[in-house]
């Protein structure tokens, strides 16, 4: 399905009124704040969260899985499902390739139709957490920390292969998320399986193109519920130093324990200069993959706050990624993915009016109620209008989800792909 220029337009034409008085009231208010509207807007156009190509499916629990109606079955059909989110949004236009989940048959007219659609390839996601049909070796144990070697081989092979779809594709960083550990007490030497771990990706190091970023990615349990090998941050950190200035550490807000700081561990890798980009959601519990901002909108909000101290307003033109991570079980995945983007856009837009130097001046006086203030200040300001406006200036709708519902998007993927 393709959502056509007069759909939006028709339906931007119906809030155009109340839109731009919304919008003149929040970009006075901000002005007179001595923020600059015009940059922020310019920003928000140019910033772009990649989806993953797992994301468009319905999600599963444990216990079982609830499809609906007209979900992509290949993976050409979830790239025409990106390209319905970014004509609506105009800010997911970049897919996040799982493999071997996604394999594209034919690599080269994938990236053809990707660009039709204005989609770029983002990071590319190799899979070693779960055994494949007809793979030889098993990964029960482990893959890059196995004891076997022939085991670690198969999965050095599989990263390889991955980096190898992805210069096709016109991608140019690899993610690397591990399930390796162990589950009783006494199982793995700690030591031993952080060595072959490293050596492993010292392997698939070798095979980065000069322009290309490998991402480890920590995770402190599930599926290992005793150890996993990159447990947390500090080892993320340790691996990507040891492997050399095109390693980096990827952040999944789900792969953290409860309470952590999330907003101190981002700013310690930009500090390091080691942070390599997003898996965005969010979580009651732990890795709940649940929707961007739908229970941590401060945090996020911190999280952002953070990214925009360490690299100034334009993350649009860092080398980090940006990429939403979830798996619903009972939402429509379009619908969900269009909350997800807004949640971080909103966060990112906030984290742009903070008066900077007011912060650090309260923070330089140890002025607590100050430097609170001030975060809440800027939390709390309605700022979706400006969203709205970058929408609308690049061709986007006024309201994403009433968009979406208005073309019954849903209803007719349900009827193309019966």
């Amino acid at each position: 399905m393709r959502i056509e220029k007069k759909q939006i337009e028709s339906h931007n034409d119906k809030y155009a009124k109340s839109h731009a008085k919304s919008f003149e009231f929040i970009s006075g208010v901000l002005t007179d704040e001595g923020v600059n509207v015009k940059k922020i807007i310019k920003e928000l156009v140019d910033y772009q969260v990649a989806i993953p190509s797992w994301a468009l499916s319905t999600g599963s629990t444990r216990f079982g899985r609830f499809p609906g109606k007209g979900e992509p079955v290949t993976f050409e059909e979830k790239l025409d499902d990106i390209g319905l989110l970014h004509a609506i949004n105009k800010s997911s236009g970049a897919v996040s390739m799982h493999i071997p989940w996604d394999i594209p048959k034919d690599a080269k007219k994938v990236k053809k139709q990707a660009d039709e659609l204005d989609i770029k390839f983002d990071a590319v996601n190799s899979n070693t957490f779960q055994d494949q049909p007809n793979q030889k070796e098993s990964y029960k144990f482990g893959s890059l920390c196995h004891t076997d070697k022939s085991v670690r081989k198969q999965a050095i092979e599989h990263n390889i292969e991955v980096i190898e779809i992805g210069k096709i594709v016109g991608s140019k960083s690899l993610t690397v998320w591990l399930a390796d550990g162990s589950g009783f007490p006494g199982q793995q030497h700690f030591a031993k399986a952080f060595d072959r771990t490293l050596d492993s990706l010292k392997d698939i190091y070798k095979h980065l193109p000069d322009d290309w970023m490998i991402f480890t990615e920590h995770k402190p349990f599930e599926p290992a519920f005793y150890s996993t090998v990159v447990q947390d941050w500090g080892s993320s950190l340790l691996l990507a130093q040891k492997l050399g200035k095109k390693a980096a550490c990827l952040v999944d807000l789900g792969h953290h324990l409860p309470n952590a700081n999330i907003e101190q561990i981002v700013s310690r890798l930009i500090h390091e200069n080691k942070l390599g980009g997003f898996h965005f959601n969010d979580s009651k519990y732990s890795d709940d993959d649940l929707t961007v901002g739908s229970l941590r909108p401060y945090q996020l909000f911190l999280i952002f706050n953070e990214l925009v101290d360490g690299a100034g307003k334009e993350l649009s033109k860092t080398d980090w990624g940006w990429m939403i991570d979830a798996a619903h079980n009972i939402k429509d995945p379009l619908e969900d993915l269009l909350q997800s983007v807004e949640a971080i856009k909103i966060a990112y837009t906030q984290a742009m009016i903070v008066d900077r130097k007011a912060l650090e001046k309260a923070q330089d006086a140890n002025d607590t109620v100050r430097a609170q203030e001030i975060l809440q200040h800027a939390y709390r300001t309605d700022i979706r209008p400006l969203l709205a406006e970058a929408r609308l200036q690049a061709g986007g709708g006024l309201k994403p989800i009433e968009l979406y519902r208005e073309a019954d998007c849903r209803k007719i993927l349900s009827k193309e792909r019966q």
